[in-house]
């Protein structure tokens, strides 16, 4: 059997075990661990068990990721999600589909001291549904919007998967999250076009709300200061130079902690809920990273990754339609695995080869970075996208009112967005890369 061959039955052992739900680190590791023997001997792969571990669990710059995830609990804990969006909706909510709007701008808000998209369509869910529902907005549009929404929390920095895709394709953290900033805006503010015009021609979707007296909105928006405080601190000190991407997360986990404490939100419940749960996140994380090493380990012995960036560095085909084709397989490889694992497992193959082509006359820096934000934002259509989308899940299992179906009929206009805003990235670069070389 040629190791081309066993790559491939390797990939396909993979997906079956994703199928029959098998875990996805296990999923990956089984299949990596067994080629890797049949590739050499016992010996070798219990040599390459131990060293791996060894390598990866101590890597100083991985320890950004708990850091961030903690930040993220503390925020969730101490009850800043609900103040963002109280105040979004204080100055949104009269407009027709205002809460909806208020919610996507809370997701963003929230997004940048959290870094998981799963994580902010939880939280925002629990706060923005119950109000959009008592005041009468359709459950497509509501469950929609939140889960859409939930993907700015892996598009705004801080960013998990981002931070994985800096390690793992050895780029700067700073210039990857200032890349991200755009992007993650342009989407924000285009999600909430995109409610404006369905309530539009679609009214009975969401009433509109009597104003809010001005005392009250300034007083909510007054609410939000530890926010704007964090993000100012961290990304301030980041982008200066103060500290690096890992101290500023640092920084940012003991300043949100102090915020929750400081506002009453978050008691010692709240403290022991936030340290468990970013243990076992963290946990989850790092095996998933065990799973993706074993596997890529395997298929570099095939040799699956140089033979591939050959073969499509000979492609009598535009470079721009290489990278197309690689985000649409990210789309549909969104149907059956998480952002963390789709990453982990196809950048050390896929991202040789890209770095192998002419793309705008790019240098190999501003390539890497310009693919990682595309690749960014293609994992969060994933998230959304039928027939699975992770955020939908969450959000509907949180919502369990509203049918499924009606949730994937509301995200159909956000995707849509989505394929506009990614195809703008794909033709012009510089709105990707603007503000990291203004930055940096």
């Amino acid at each position: 059997m040629s190791p081309t061959t066993l790559g491939l039955i390797m990939f396909g052992g993979m997906l079956l075990l994703m199928a029959v739900r098998v875990p996805i680190a296990a999923a990956m590791f089984i299949p990596g661990a067994l080629g890797y023997w049949a590739l050499t001997n016992e010996t070798a792969l219990l040599n390459q068990l131990k060293g791996t571990a060894v390598a990866r669990l101590t890597v100083y710059d991985l320890s950004v990721i708990p850091l961030f995830l903690l930040m993220g609990q503390f925020a969730t804990q101490g009850g800043l999600s609900r103040a963002l969006f109280q105040a979004a909706a204080a100055f949104l909510g009269h407009i027709r589909g205002g809460l909806a709007m208020a919610s996507v701008m809370a997701a963003g808000a929230f997004g940048a001291v959290c870094g998981s998209s799963v994580a902010t369509s939880a939280t925002i869910t629990q706060v923005a549904y119950p109000q959009m529902k008592a005041h009468g907005y359709a459950g497509g549009l509501s469950t929609a919007t939140l889960a859409t929404g939930g993907t700015l929390g892996i598009l705004i920095p801080p960013s998990v998967p981002l931070v994985v895709y800096a390690i793992l394709t050895e780029q700067n953290i700073g210039k990857l999250f200032a890349a991200a900033m755009v992007p993650g805006i342009l989407a924000m503010l285009g999600y909430m076009v995109v409610v404006g015009l369905v309530c539009r021609l679609q009214p009975h979707l969401a009433p509109a709300l009597d104003p809010i007296p001005w005392a009250k909105r300034w007083q909510a928006l007054w609410g939000i200061w530890p926010i704007v405080l964090i993000f100012l601190l961290v990304f301030g000190g980041i982008y200066t130079g103060v500290f690096s991407p890992t101290e500023g997360a640092a920084v940012g986990a003991v300043a949100t902690l102090l915020a929750g404490c400081l506002q009453g939100e978050l008691d010692w419940a709240g403290l022991q809920r936030s340290f468990l749960g970013t243990a076992e996140t963290s946990a989850m994380v790092f095996l998933i990273f065990l799973g993706a090493d074993m596997m890529n380990a395997s298929l570099a012995l095939t040799q699956m990754p140089a033979g591939l960036a050959d073969w499509v560095s000979h492609l009598q085909v535009s470079p721009l339609v290489i990278v197309a084709a690689v985000l649409v397989f990210y789309v549909l490889l969104g149907c059956v695995m998480d952002e963390l694992s789709m990453m982990l497992l196809t950048i050390p193959v896929l991202f040789p080869a890209i770095m192998g082509l002419d793309l705008w006359g790019l240098n190999p820096e501003a390539k890497a970075i310009w693919f990682g934000i595309l690749v960014l934002m293609t994992v969060g259509i994933g998230m959304t996208a039928p027939p699975v989308g992770l955020n939908v899940y969450v959000v509907n299992n949180i919502a369990r009112d509203v049918p499924m179906r009606d949730t994937y009929r509301g995200v159909m206009p956000f995707l849509a967005w989505d394929l506009v805003r990614l195809t703008l990235m794909l033709f012009f670069p510089a709105l990707t890369l603007g503000l990291m070389s203004w930055f940096f």
